[in-house]
């Protein structure tokens, strides 16, 4: 099953992923503070943290945003 995004929605995902890296940048460019950028920017440490550690691991792809829907799924009770 493949899925096809618009252009619309495939800018916008872009542009999350440039401003996510923008801000895993400013800390080692700009502020050299996770506190000063995160307080910048108006998110939160685990925020930034989460995204360092997808880029670390998966370079500029690990920037993209995700399902947050989980991969394993308990198996429903039998009705009653």
């Amino acid at each position: 099953m493949t899925s096809t995004i618009s252009a619309s929605a495939q800018r916008e995902l872009q542009r999350r992923t440039r401003l996510t890296l923008a801000v895993l940048r400013h800390v080692l460019e700009a502020s050299g503070r996770v506190a000063a950028t995160c307080r910048y920017y108006g998110l939160s440490h685990q925020a930034y943290y989460k995204w360092f550690k997808c880029h670390e691991s998966e370079g500029f792809d690990g920037l993209n945003d995700r399902s947050s829907t989980p991969t394993i799924h308990r198996p429903r009770p039998a009705p009653k």
